[in-house]
């Protein structure tokens, strides 16, 4: 039994599970929303609130570890865009060393591409040979990865997402129709400068916040039920008229719209849908797939492995 804690711009996710004979049994699962990454993409550095806060995520985390899930044998610890570009990042990454015992790796671009790659095929069921795009929108970057069943082929790392994307273009609450297209013009730009290709004919599969909060929204649910939402398809129509109406709402109104769904995501959620938006339009795709894996998935597979 594993641990794998991933350390995120807006949330830091804990998966507990077993790895073995290629099969990830997912035993616990956990997620907190301390925002990480606030202010990051303006000032370059982790806001000392902010790291209290997922210091306390982590404290929170190593106590259920211990408690609950003694025979847990290694964490394994990952962080990613707000870390990677916050100059402050090697005070922060000793201060968790020194609290939790952990060391912390601080993935690449890349990395994390590949990591949520093997995450988010390793929840969805009869993965084939058949073509994937797996899109994982972050709060301070977006990965895009390539491939045939579980072979990654291609990857590629955007310094797009929701909490970036928020803070630099939707800044009115709720935001102008100007400051919403200005957003979509700055996504397609940022994907016309990739050089990654999709095929036709491929599955899209989308990890992250922004796609199981949607489809928790369309599914009607109280709260998140992830087994239920992975698999669940969400059409680019579905999305472009959500984004419509979404819009239009303050940042309160959409947390009283759904509490438990909304919580920690309404100021941010439209510039993931922009994003999503963007991504299926510019790839010619007309749905994607909710995954529940991602990071703390590949990274446990992949500690495994290796």
């Amino acid at each position: 039994m594993k641990a794998a804690i991933d350390i995120g711009t807006n949330t830091v996710l804990l998966l507990i599970g077993n790895y073995e004979h290629d099969q990830l049994e997912v035993i616990h699962e956990a997620y907190r929303i301390p925002r990480l990454g606030k202010g990051v993409d303006q000032h370059r550095t982790l806001h000392t609130d902010s790291i209290q806060r997922v210091m306390d995520v982590l404290n929170e985390y190593k106590t259920i570890i211990k408690r609950d899930f003694s025979d847990v044998e290694e964490v394994v610890v990952t962080a990613t865009s707000a870390v990677r570009d916050a100059e402050n990042r090697s005070g922060f990454l000793l201060r968790v060393k020194d609290e939790t015992n952990w060391n912390v790796s601080l993935l690449s671009g890349d990395e994390e591409a590949i990591f949520t790659y093997r995450g988010a095929l390793s929840v969805i069921d009869k993965i084939g040979h058949q073509p994937f795009v797996v899109l994982d929108i972050g709060g301070g970057s977006t990965e895009i990865a390539t491939g045939s069943g579980i072979d990654l082929n291609s990857y590629t790392s955007i310094d797009m997402g929701c909490v970036r994307f928020t803070e630099r273009f939707l800044e009115g609450n709720p935001p102008t129709k100007d400051q919403i297209e200005v957003c979509r013009e700055a996504i397609q730009n940022m994907l016309a400068n990739q050089q990654l290709e999709v095929p036709k004919e491929t599955t899209a599969i989308g990890v992250a916040g922004t796609v199981t909060t949607l489809a928790a929204v369309e599914l009607n649910m109280l709260e998140p039920e992830m087994d239920t939402l992975n698999g669940f398809g969400i059409s680019l129509e579905s999305i472009t008229k959500n984004i419509e109406r979404f819009g239009g709402f303050t940042h309160e109104q959409l947390l009283e719209l759904s509490p438990k769904v909304m919580k920690g995501r309404e100021d941010i959620i439209l510039a993931g849908m922009l994003i999503l938006e963007g991504f299926l339009e510019y790839y010619s795709l007309n749905e994607i797939v909710v995954s529940t894996g991602g990071i703390r998935h590949g990274a446990l597979m992949i500690s495994e492995k290796d």
